[in-house]
């Protein structure tokens, strides 16, 4: 198998799996394996690409601003379920609804 098929055969799997119904987290993250073992046996890269992904994985996972980005989508959420981003908006929408794509300014404020 050529190197430059590759990625094209691993993008057709993993949609392939999505589209089955497998779930997209294990879909992901096994066609990655699958074809990393692959890459590794088609001397495509070292080993060593594959040994470093856990302290790799870790180093994402203690980066300070990707861990803000779950809880913003809970906030968002408990704000959502609250009704206060409806709130919110209906006061938005008081004070600049009035004006010429008032919709617009709302959404940008």
């Amino acid at each position: 198998m050529a190197g430059e098929l590759l990625g094209p055969l691993m993008f057709a799997v993993a949609f392939l799996l999505i589209f089955t119904g497998y779930p997209v987290a294990f879909s992901l993250g096994g066609v990655a394996l699958i074809f990393a073992w692959l890459g590794v046996l088609g001397g495509y890269f070292p080993w060593s690409f594959v040994a470093a992904f856990p302290e790799r994985v870790f180093g994402v996972m203690s980066n300070q601003i990707l861990l803000a980005v779950p809880f913003f989508i809970l906030a968002g959420n408990l704000m959502n379920t609250a009704g206060i981003t409806e709130r919110i908006f209906n006061f938005a929408l008081a004070l600049v609804g009035w004006m010429r794509g008032g919709l617009g300014h709302v959404n940008v404020g």
